[in-house]
């Protein structure tokens, strides 16, 4: 059974006649296990795409299945996760509270929270970072405690809205690299947007391709690098070669002139 079921869904903002179609006829499959990226340009709707995934906003038109339920079924039953671009911590938590805030709102005792806390910073490689407090962290360690609390509850699926988008290139690799390592351990499946061609190719199983507004999928793109994948993927010729996919793609789909 597919995690996430997309069937001819469209969303359109507003009234006539001042209305927006952000999606139009979007139909998508994704498997357990998959790290599926989301790419186009400004204003093609990827984010609304994921936000409907994950029961943050309603489709207009069509059906989401999570799990073979409804999207709202499922984000009651707490089947997915979610990080922002922003990490939306808590200033007053400490890392480990803010890490346990889901196990909480779920009635969890405080051993199972502190244990699973303490296990998801490690995992993200925070461990003695327990209590610090936000600001006490750079922005890219603040994502990993996102990060950390978005999988404190063992969710089958995880909608990543351009986390790395405000962070520096140095960085951003290395969360990437971080971030593959994850997924590797958890069998977590992912959905990722992104505005970065090489992003998407290094961390994907496959690339979805939307168009300008009203965002369609033009194409989904395979991604046949090896796993693991490290520093050394971005110099392989097939990397560049899928770089260039996507972009030739893109640029197909009115995305990139």
């Amino acid at each position: 059974m597919s995690v996430v079921t997309i069937q001819a869904v469209n969303k359109i903002f507003g009234k006539a006649p001042n209305q927006t179609v952000a999606l139009q006829d979007i139909q998508l499959e994704i498997e357990q296990g998959e790290f599926i990226s989301l790419i186009g340009p400004s204003g093609c709707g990827k984010s609304t795409l994921l936000r409907i995934i994950g029961d943050l906003i309603t489709p207009t038109n069509g059906t989401v299945l999570v799990n073979g339920k409804p999207a709202e079924k499922a984000r009651l039953d707490r089947d997915y996760g979610i990080v922002f671009q922003a990490p939306v911590l808590f200033d007053w938590r400490s890392v480990e509270k803010n890490v346990q805030l889901p196990l909480e709102i779920m009635g969890k005792s405080s051993q199972e929270r502190v244990a699973r806390a303490n296990q998801m910073l490690e995992l993200v490689e925070l461990n003695g970072f327990q209590k610090h407090y936000p600001y006490q962290l750079s922005g890219g360690m603040q994502q990993r405690v996102s990060i950390a609390r978005a999988l404190s509850f063992h969710p089958q699926l995880l909608l990543m809205d351009e986390p790395f988008g405000a962070l520096d290139e140095i960085t951003r690799e290395r969360l990437n690299a971080e971030l593959l390592n994850i997924w590797s351990h958890t069998k977590t499946t992912i959905v990722f947007v992104t505005h970065s061609i090489p992003e998407a190719v290094f961390l994907s199983t496959r690339v979805v391709v939307m168009s300008a507004r009203p965002g369609r999928i033009t194409q989904v793109i395979p991604i046949d690098l090896a796993q693991p994948r490290g520093m050394e993927t971005r110099e392989q010729p097939r990397f560049y070669e899928l770089v260039t996919q996507v972009r030739e793609a893109l640029r197909g789909s009115e995305g990139i002139k």
